[in-house]
């Protein structure tokens, strides 16, 4: 091969030479590509683990850092392949098992769903996605955008908490991009995303080479080929070939070129046989006016970095959503619970009532008719009951189904959700001023960060749209030369020729023979240079593409500008509604609170007057109807109690910090802190096995 003769014959200072090109354009490589980030959000450092079942915190790929040359020169060309999806449940679950009966506290629902729920797994392949992104904008290209939508396909509690019914949810998810096409406030942002403006060349170094051998043969048919007739005109060549191309971030762009062939050939006409032919030259291009400067030529990595920003915030925006819906099945599942108590309670007596009722009739102290009122009731408390233990059981499944990855574990499939937390409301709970909650809103709400970011974002686009607008103008400057360096063509001196071709062009004087290191040094000691500098100019006369593509641009920004203001009014009435939904469910419990007590002194009274005769059945059964729909209506004021504060936490943007919730652990999927849950206090009428160790005490205000 051509390129093993030329690497024998080159001489060690020339290797060394090439050796120093070669270190020279790799750290050209290093200026063009972006310094290592700061760990992002989806890769934190693990805390202390804290009541968790695994030792260990799981590990938290970062995909914004790419495969490293080393210590494997061919990773960066080798596929990354990713594992599987895992399936199945944490070992969370096993521990909360008792006696074929699921125990769970809402701590333990909520680190369930931070470890199991399948949307918060869904979303979190989001984080790895926006860091791919980050990845393609250091080496110079175009960013494809992220998905900011919530996951909302766990069926059940909700969304918002205020006025969900049992068994209700949203499914499907809510989408939205980062990046091109996007917006906030559901606008449609076609201008961001920095894909319209300056074109970006690669940051990642390009090196490209040709080795080549080529033979070629033809039978001459005219003296002009340099043989005789009849004879084969024979020629052989090696090229070697390499170029180098970078961009840096201040618009410039480099291009190497080093050209290498060496041919041989047995026509008369070549004086040089074999013949060496180098060649190299550098053109470094700097544009004046369009793409000029940092900001047009970085947008990508800004956006890029502004959307894996949104990433970790659609991602804690997902857990609140998730959270929230998680704690509203969990007051559902007890309202459920609750009132099949109510119902068997209900049941119990009217039975009784009935067997009473017909041994008065027996003895004729009743009419039959009080028998038959009393079976009605009878039958009217085992529908209820019915309805109420149906309605328990879908509750349970639907909570099973939310802090799971799969149910076809038959044990968990068939486990009964026994809910170990109650609901403790305050007697005098401090209101906070709702102008302090607002403001709290305005800085903790995921939609507005990401309004704010995505605004930060279409302002970098309107500015590379601008650089768009200008003229191009590009200065650019190159420096080469080329050397010619072989042996004599024997085919080409006199003495080899016969007399009748000697006046062709033939040598008498043999050529001195140049070696390959000779021909090398022609490239620089000036003895063919090729240098020059120039300018390049480009002036669209109507430019009109430009200009609407601009001033979308500009109309757009300010578009986001207001969709953001109408985003904080919208807030702060959530919080405000929130708080007065909260001070109107804390006077229904205990408006219903006070009806409870009143309908069981009732009861009493009429038990006692039953008994000593001066009372019908029919009025027992009806106080003790108003004393189960006290009792249900008291634990449905409690519900939408707990409900209202956990929409008054999210309202306000503080639900995660208030329930100690850890993001980390949900990037992680492994929970290493218990969530702490305030407002709520474990149940007395449950074994202490199953007990939950829960602060009955809020330790801050939302």
């Amino acid at each position: 091969m051509p390129f093993a003769r030329l690497a024998a014959c080159l001489p060690s200072t020339v290797r060394l030479a090439a050796t120093a090109c070669l270190f020279a354009m790799l750290t050209l490589a290093c200026w063009g590509q972006e310094p290592p980030a700061a760990p992002s959000a989806a890769a934190p450092t693990a805390p202390t683990p804290q009541n968790t079942p695994e030792a260990r915190p799981l590990p938290v790929l970062n995909f914004a850092k790419p495969v490293s040359h080393f210590p494997n020169p061919i990773g960066p060309y080798r596929p990354r392949d990713l594992p599987p999806p895992n399936l199945a449940n944490t070992a969370r679950i096993d521990q909360l098992m008792h006696d074929g009966k699921l125990y769970l506290s809402l701590s333990d629902a909520i680190a369930l769903a931070l470890e199991n729920n399948l949307d918060i797994a869904i979303a979190r392949y989001n984080l790895n996605i926006a860091d791919t992104d980050v990845q393609r904008a250091k080496a110079g290209a175009t960013i494809l955008g992220v998905s900011l939508g919530i996951v909302q396909n766990t069926p059940g509690g909700g969304v918002g908490g205020v006025g969900a019914q049992v068994g209700s949810g949203t499914g499907g998810t809510t989408l939205g991009a980062g990046g091109a096409g996007a917006g906030a406030g559901g606008l449609v942002g076609s201008t961001a995303g920095g894909l319209y403006g300056p074109v970006i060349n690669s940051f990642d170094p390009i090196l490209t080479g040709t080795l080549q051998e080529d033979h070629f043969s033809q039978q001459a048919t005219s003296i002009f080929q340099g043989v005789l007739p009849g004879s084969s005109l024979a020629q052989n060549t090696g090229t070697v070939d390499f170029s180098y191309q970078q961009a840096f971030h201040w618009g410039t762009n480099l291009v190497l070129g080093f050209n290498n062939t060496r041919g041989t050939t047995n026509s008369f006409f070549s004086s040089l046989s074999p013949a060496l032919n180098s060649g190299f030259k550098a053109t470094v291009t700097q544009p004046l006016l369009q793409g000029f400067g940092f900001a047009s030529n970085t947008r990508f990595i800004r956006i890029a970095r502004n959307n894996r920003e949104l990433s970790d915030v659609a991602f804690r925006l997902q857990i609140t959503t998730t959270v929230d819906q998680i704690e509203n099945m969990y007051w559902d599942l007890l309202f459920a619970y609750e009132n099949q108590r109510v119902k068997e309670e209900s049941l119990t007596f009217s039975q009784k009532t009935l067997s009473d009722t017909k041994k008065q009739v027996e003895i004729g102290s009743l009419a039959p008719i009080e028998s038959v009122r009393a079976e009605s009731t009878v039958a009217a408390d085992q529908q209820a009951l019915t309805v109420a233990k149906t309605n328990l059981q879908l509750q349970q499944l639907l909570m099973k189904n939310a802090l799971s990855r799969t149910l076809h574990d038959p044990m968990l499939a068939a486990a009964e959700v026994i809910p170990t937390s109650t609901m403790e409301v305050p007697a005098n709970e401090q209101i906070q001023p709702t102008e302090d909650l607002v403001n709290d809103a305005l800085r903790h709400r995921p939609e507005l960060v990401e309004s704010r970011i995505q605004l930060n974002s279409q302002e970098i686009s309107d500015k590379a749209l601008r650089s768009a607008v200008l003229p191009t103008l590009n200065l650019y400057g190159y420096y080469g030369g080329s050397g010619v360096g072989g042996s004599q063509n024997v085919s080409n001196l006199c003495s080899n020729l016969a007399p009748e071709l000697q006046g062709f062009g033939c040598t008498s004087t043999p050529t001195p023979s140049v070696g390959i290191g000779g021909t090398l040094n022609q490239l620089v000691n000036s003895t063919a240079p090729d240098k020059g500098v120039g300018l390049q100019l480009n002036i669209p006369l109507r430019n009109r593409a430009a200009q609407a593509l601009q001033i979308r641009s500009e109309l757009e920004y300010r578009q986001i500008q207001m969709a953001l203001q109408q985003t904080e009014n919208r807030v702060s009435i959530e919080v405000r509604q929130a708080q007065f939904a909260v001070e109107q469910n804390q006077a229904s419990v205990a408006s219903a609170k006070a009806a409870q007590d009143y309908a069981q002194q009732s009861l009493d009274a009429e038990q006692k007057k039953y008994q000593f005769g001066t009372s019908t059945t029919t009025a027992v059964l009806q106080t003790r109807s108003a004393l189960a729909t006290a009792e249900s209506t008291l634990m449905s004021a409690m519900a939408a109690y707990e409900k209202s504060r956990v929409e008054l936490e999210r309202a306000v943007g503080t639900l995660l910090d208030d329930n100690g919730i850890s993001i980390d652990d949900a990037a992680r999927g492994q929970v290493t802190r218990s969530p702490n849950v305030p407002y709520v206090a474990p149940r007395k009428d449950l074994p202490s096995l199953v007990q939950p160790a829960q602060q009955t005490t809020p330790p801050v205000q939302p």
